[in-house]
């Protein structure tokens, strides 16, 4: 179940944030939530199952778009399709809006194939 990030999930958001290449610095990943949490035009997203955060999706919006900015998934529930199942419950949710994705998300997008059932 895709849930809002909230400030008590912060570390456990920090700890998935940081399977992203380059959220691999403390400093930058500092940033990288501070501007989740203060910007009006990102959200940033967590897959709940049962009790447990396995997965975390960052989307920043503008216009009619949402960009996809970070997705990440724990190692140990990894190729299972949770980083797909995100997504498409991510398109569900801003049905209105075009998903797009950036240089970092763009290969798993495309692996996602999100025209496939539009």
């Amino acid at each position: 179940m895709l849930i809002r990030y909230k400030k008590a999930f912060e570390k456990i958001a920090m700890g998935l944030l940081s399977f992203m290449p380059n959220e691999k610095d403390l400093k930058v990943l500092q940033q990288t939530m501070r501007q989740y949490e203060t910007e009006e035009n990102r959200q940033l997203f967590l897959w709940k199952e049962g009790e447990d955060i396995i997965g975390l999706i960052g989307v920043s919006f503008k216009d009619h778009a949402a960009m996809i900015e970070h997705i990440s998934v724990n190692p140990s529930h990894r190729h299972q399709g949770i980083g797909k199942t995100m997504v498409k419950a991510l398109k569900e949710m801003y049905s209105e809006k075009e998903l797009k994705s950036n240089e970092m998300t763009d290969a798993f997008l495309n692996k996602c194939d999100l025209n496939a059932d539009a």
